[in-house]
């Protein structure tokens, strides 16, 4: 416990600042940030970031990563991020046959899922910052809030378990624990921060986040128990990888946006 108090505090005092000052230097922690986590994917499948399918991976990574607002360089060239992405599909495809089948099938959809997984979620992350910084830290401290009150309230009185199969220690008294607790917090930000929706259809909003910010938490750990892996990765020491640490916000971001909470 001690270490993940010391690595989360660290962390935080890099990470928030950061996230504060946007621009570029926002912009380049999350690209670096993205890159790890799509490392940290291929690794449970054993595809090396430094080969063929890695790189390309990477690159389309970054593309998907490419905000709105610095987009215009795409017409210049007269492509969208989707025929780009279509010509990297195509590209895996064509190295199934160069390989001769030694990379298969299975790893381009691997490859390609993973890269969907993490640009998708780190994509809107830096759309949520562009649009508003105040749902940003909402977004961080329901999901916070929802890990924490999971954690404690399953500890204090759980005695159901949530889905053995996937996660053993989860329980359905820390599932709703971790809403309620969000919810707390959404009454908080609705109260003291700068949101643009009625508080009602905020709580509604952080109730449907909440759960699919723990369904973001059992996806990894789905994914790692199917590849018999511990931890995503151990960058983050008593806490294990990106992946580990984002798992639940990849799903969160974009749904703020689905949402139109924005």
């Amino acid at each position: 416990m001690k270490q993940r108090i010391i690595t989360a505090v660290i962390a935080a005092a890099i990470f928030l600042p950061i996230v504060i000052f946007g621009g570029w230097p926002f912009i380049a922690m999350v690209y670096l940030i993205a890159s790890v986590a799509l490392y940290e994917a291929l690794k449970m499948k054993q595809i090396k970031l430094f080969s063929v399918p890695g790189i390309l991976s990477l690159l389309l990574l970054w593309i998907f990563l490419i905000p709105d607002q610095y987009s215009g360089f795409l017409n210049q060239i007269d492509y969208t991020k989707l025929e780009l992405f279509f010509l990297g599909v195509l590209l895996f495809l064509t190295y199934t046959v160069i390989t001769k089948n030694r990379f298969t099938f299975e790893e381009v959809a691997f490859s390609i899922m993973s890269t969907l997984y993490v640009g998708l979620g780190f994509y809107f992350f830096i759309e949520t910052r562009e649009a508003n910084l105040t749902y940003v830290f909402y977004s961080l401290f329901i999901i916070w809030a929802t890990d924490s009150g999971a954690y404690f309230i399953g500890r204090a009185i759980g005695k159901h378990k949530l889905w053995p199969e996937i996660s053993p220690n989860k329980t359905t008294e820390g599932f709703f624990g971790g809403i309620v607790s969000a919810l707390i917090v959404a009454v908080l930000f609705s109260v003291f921060g700068d949101m643009k929706v009625p508080t009602m259809i905020l709580l509604i909003a952080t109730a449907f986040l909440s759960v699919f910010g723990q369904v973001g938490d059992l996806v990894e750990s789905a994914l790692k128990r199917h590849y018999n892996v511990k931890d995503s990765g151990n960058i983050l020491p008593g806490h294990g990888g990106m992946l580990d640490r984002f798992d639940s916000l990849l799903f969160v971001w974009p749904l703020i946006h689905l949402f139109h909470l924005l």
